[in-house]
């Protein structure tokens, strides 16, 4: 009979959330993409529509939303150079874990050098 630990190696652990954030992260990064070259389009059918949405991009909100997207970036690429080496290193299954945490430290001093810059920027500090 089956143990409850059976199944996925990942099941609710480390593993299993740095596969959900990302692809949520790829997910973002993508729309992101999409509305970039179309906001860029817009310029060739009416450069005053451009300015009006370059203009909406200034705000408070689209600035958070620039954080969150340099966030999806950063963790993206790092998690994926965890993926690499749990695929490609002979021991990257037995330190998947601490790969993982070592992906979240880099991750927050990452985002601790950027968050105060963005900041002062949104803010006119």
């Amino acid at each position: 009979m089956a143990s409850a630990q059976s199944g996925t190696l990942y099941r609710g652990r480390e593993g299993m959330w740095s596969w959900v954030a990302h692809r949520i992260s790829g997910m973002l990064i993508f729309l992101f993409l999409l509305v970039h070259v179309l906001d860029t389009a817009l310029v060739r059918v009416s450069p005053e529509a451009y300015n009006e949405v370059i203009g909406h991009y200034k705000t408070i909100v689209f600035g958070l939303g620039e954080i969150g997207l340099v966030a999806a970036v950063v963790f993206h690429a790092l998690n994926g150079l965890r993926i690499i080496l749990v695929d490609f290193w002979s021991k990257g299954t037995t330190h998947q874990r601490k790969l993982f945490w070592g992906v979240v430290v880099v991750w927050v001093v990452l985002m601790a050098g950027f968050l105060p810059r963005q900041l002062m920027h949104m803010f006119g500090a």
